[in-house]
């Protein structure tokens, strides 16, 4: 499927505009990753992306990719 967006010319000056399209992508799935509609692996082939390359994105934005919350993760490594 393909979707089109309408986006003024005035947000592409001096900018590539396939560069700017891959961004949107991956903007949009790390919203969609963060909202909990797309899995990991999902927003990765939603952004067109490798794994390595969505996690980083996420660390940059600050995006957990961990869905528990931080007790829960020190509970299980002291019981490990």
């Amino acid at each position: 499927m393909q979707l089109t967006l309408e986006i003024p010319d005035q947000y592409f000056q001096g900018k590539n505009k396939i560069k700017t399209a891959r961004q949107i992508k991956l903007y949009a799935a790390l919203l969609m990753f963060q909202s909990g509609q797309l899995s990991r692996g999902a927003a990765c082939e939603f952004a067109d992306v490798d794994i390595y390359d969505f996690l980083l994105a996420c660390k940059q934005y600050q995006i957990s990719v961990i869905d528990m919350p931080v007790e829960a993760i020190e509970t299980d490594m002291l019981n490990f």
